[in-house]
């Protein structure tokens, strides 16, 4: 456990000094137990000694709150969790980038167990899942080192907080997708390897695509292969010349054979 964890405060309160507004939280690491205080006041960087300010008593900070999460690591409290406020608007951003208003049908899709429930994120190892209420609680009892996946994977955070897409979310976002884009046969191989799509490989467009939209890639046969942003609108790229850049590759079914270790 990191100093950080074993971080105080104390308070001047109206008859003098002492404990007050203070969330013991226990954490087990290994064989050991240590504890955790947590407090809305200023947090002492050395040890536990005494801290006079002068903010009044401060409320108590529930476990699952942003504030406490920003203080503490999650991973030092939950195996797996839901995403907290700022995690889950940069989902639903990515998301509803491809997706639109479709989105919805995302977030309110009912499960297909057995009980009752429907579909929620989930975030373990820095990975969002999108998985069934039933299946997330049967996980629950599966230790996090020996939890590898569940559910389907459609992202990731990075160390820097971002969140991006992974091709895993694939099939989640060609069946709710806004804006598409088909590939002539010829122009496929080239896509999947890597490469972004041009004018010349182009077969359909839908209509009232923009520049930086997103935009979801498919073959003839609607197939889906992978998903990007569009470099240009749609009435710009019927006045392209062929070899203009029309959709920037993001992520394509390749990577199942190019990034098998990061998958």
């Amino acid at each position: 456990m990191n100093d950080e964890l074993k971080r105080g405060i104390r308070e001047k309160s109206e008859n003098g000094e002492e404990d007050v507004g203070r969330l013991s939280v226990e954490v087990k690491r290994g064989r050991g137990e240590e504890k955790i205080r947590v407090c809305l006041g200023e947090v002492v960087k050395r040890g536990w000694r005494k801290k006079r300010i002068d903010l009044g008593p401060p409320p108590l900070v529930p476990c699952n709150s942003t504030h406490l999460r920003r203080l503490f690591p999650a991973t030092h409290l939950h195996n797996m969790r839901p995403l907290d406020e700022s995690e889950t608007t940069q989902v639903f951003e990515k998301l509803f980038k491809f997706t639109g208003n479709n989105l919805k049908n995302i977030v309110e899709s009912p499960s297909h167990d057995q009980n009752p429930g429907r579909y929620c994120f989930r975030l373990h190892k820095n990975r969002v899942y999108y998985v069934s209420e039933s299946l997330v609680k049967r996980a629950t009892n599966i230790k996090r080192e020996n939890l590898v996946s569940l559910g389907t994977n459609i992202g990731k955070f990075t160390k820097s907080g971002k969140f991006h897409l992974t091709i895993q979310a694939l099939n989640l976002l060609a069946a709710n997708a806004k804006h598409k884009v088909w590939l002539k046969p010829t122009s496929e191989m080239s896509f999947l390897y890597g490469n972004d799509v041009i004018k010349g490989g182009l077969g359909r467009i839908t209509d009232n695509i923009n520049a930086y939209d997103g935009v979801v890639v498919f073959s003839m046969s609607d197939v889906p292969l992978g998903f990007g942003i569009a470099a240009k609108s749609t009435q710009d790229c019927r006045k392209m010349d062929p070899n203009g850049l029309v959709v920037i590759r993001q992520a394509d079914t390749g990577e199942y054979l190019r990034n098998q270790e990061d998958l």
